[in-house]
């Protein structure tokens, strides 16, 4: 895509973004009932209809391109153009009545994320970014910390199931040992801390790439590095997340990733 047309979806992204967070200010207000999908994770009616905002925003304004949502599943390919939807990231806190959650939009051009939309209309902060175009926080640009230390190192974690029973686990807790400190921020919120420079390294084992892949875009446009566990880049099957300043997330893969076996 050309800057010009990049700067156009990621108009329609932040435009669709609003849409979203009407309808779930809307049920936020007056509560809603909670259905348990054949996963076992619960759906809302605000889920359904954020997703049902974002795609006609988004149908309108990029027509050529696929849709891959959260709640209604794939419009369309793959490959070439495709918009990755999470209409409500965090459904479990928002029926539990904590701020936690958001609205994740990203488009990815054959393969490449190239933009992403993250919205917490309750918690009350935005961020957004395109390819070659920075980082942004609420109208200003940010960048990741110079954290190069990692006694001087702030962690956060999300999702660790998997990870707490992996061969990886003791490494875990040794970068911890070794790290300034720890805390479980999760979902939206530490990579908005990450990408801002108020903290240096998050680790996920348990992820959608719904999840995180606006926030993908987000955190590398404000110069930090953003892969799987393995130090891959992402991908539809994405399912683990390694994401920090430069010096740091390298310093973490090397200690993180397991050996090869032959």
């Amino acid at each position: 895509m050309t800057p010009m047309q990049l700067e156009a979806a990621l108009a329609a992204a932040r435009e669709a973004a609003q849409a979203a967070a009407e309808v779930i200010r809307h049920y936020w207000s007056r509560g809603v009932e909670v259905e348990i999908k054949s996963d076992a994770t619960p759906v809302t009616v605000a889920d359904r209809e954020a997703e049902q905002a974002i795609r006609k925003v988004l149908h309108a304004a990029l027509p050529e391109a696929s849709i891959y949502g959260e709640e209604f599943g794939l419009d369309g390919a793959r490959d070439g153009l495709l918009w990755l939807v999470d209409p409500l990231d965090g459904t479990k806190s928002f029926v539990r009545r904590t701020p936690f959650f958001s609205t994740q939009i990203a488009l990815m051009d054959h393969g490449e994320l190239v933009l992403g939309v993250s919205s917490a209309p309750v918690y009350g902060e935005t961020m957004w970014a395109h390819a070659g175009g920075g980082a942004w926080f609420e109208g200003e640009r940010v960048h990741v910390a110079n954290t190069s230390d990692m006694a001087q190192a702030s962690i956060s974690t999300g999702n660790v199931k998997t990870l707490t029973g992996d061969a990886r686990w003791d490494a875990m807790g040794a970068l911890i040992r070794d790290s300034n400190r720890i805390r479980g921020h999760g979902d939206f919120c530490h990579y908005h801390l990450l990408a801002r420079g108020a903290l240096d390294l998050v680790v996920e084992s348990d992820v959608n790439i719904l999840d995180i892949a606006a926030l993908a875009v987000i955190v590398r446009e404000a110069g930090g590095v953003f892969t799987d566990l393995e130090g891959l880049p992402l991908t539809l099957d994405t399912r683990s997340v390694l994401a920090g300043t430069p010096e740091i997330h390298a310093q973490a893969l090397r200690r993180l990733v397991l050996p090869a076996v032959s």
